[in-house]
């Protein structure tokens, strides 16, 4: 290659490197745009500041106690289907070293929902089964089996108590989730959340709510009555 054909190339580099750093920045800032609205027409606050400290907050959850230079962004809070919600983004840090020996940081986005049932909940985690989790099954990790084969080829959920997730997962729940937006949900706290990798679009926001009032809502009177009497 002669150098007009370098110059020329290293110019068009330039150039499409440049046209993804705006792309990129413009996404962010409708998606911002996006949030906003949607937190304004229900209600609920929004900030696109960086907020440190959710992995203490909510000790709980192992989706926020990965890796380091944690912190939530574009969080919105406030009451939602009667109940109080926190939705946000999420950023943490995790690291590589190559062949030469040069360290390398990875940067790790995703979306979640937090919201507060107003009960004592028991650990519970439940996650789509995959070729890794049948793996750690193998290999002993603690794998809860239910009497629907669909639901238990779906999904795998873990539990210190067992009785607790036969509990919360009876037939009417596992049929719900089983016809829901897939998300990775856990309980902890009066709390529940749900992730999943990449971040949230406005309407992903919504369904992760719905997810989680589903659950609440189909919890049997018995069980809640049990834990109201904790409190």
């Amino acid at each position: 290659m002669d150098q007009g054909l370098f110059f020329a190339f290293f110019i068009l580099v330039a150039i499409l490197m440049v046209a993804g750093v705006v792309l990129s920045i413009r996404a962010a800032q409708k998606r911002r745009e996006d949030l906003l609205a949607w937190a304004t027409r229900n209600g609920l606050t929004y900030s696109s500041e960086n907020v440190s400290g959710f992995d203490e907050q909510y000790p709980w959850f192992s989706c926020l106690r990965n890796g380091d230079n944690r912190y939530a962004y574009n969080t919105i809070e406030g009451i939602y289907n009667k109940r109080w919600m926190l939705a946000f983004d999420y950023h943490y840090q995790t690291y590589s070293t190559d062949s030469k020996g040069n360290r390398q940081t990875h940067h790790h986005h995703f979306s979640a929902v937090l919201v507060n049932t107003g009960l004592p909940l028991e650990p519970l985690s439940i996650s789509g089964e995959s070729i890794f989790s049948r793996i750690g099954e193998f290999f002993g990790a603690g794998d809860i089996d239910f009497e629907s084969t669909e639901f238990s080829d779906q999904f795998r959920v873990t539990s210190p108590n067992k009785r607790w997730a036969y509990d919360v997962l009876h037939q009417s729940t596992m049929e719900f989730l089983l016809t829901s937006p897939r998300f990775a949900l856990e309980m902890g706290g009066p709390f529940i959340i749900a992730w999943n990798s990449g971040t949230f679009e406005v309407e992903q926001f919504e369904q992760a709510v719905q997810v989680i009032d589903g659950i609440i809502t189909r919890l049997p009177n018995y069980l809640v009555r049990e834990l109201k009497g904790k409190d």
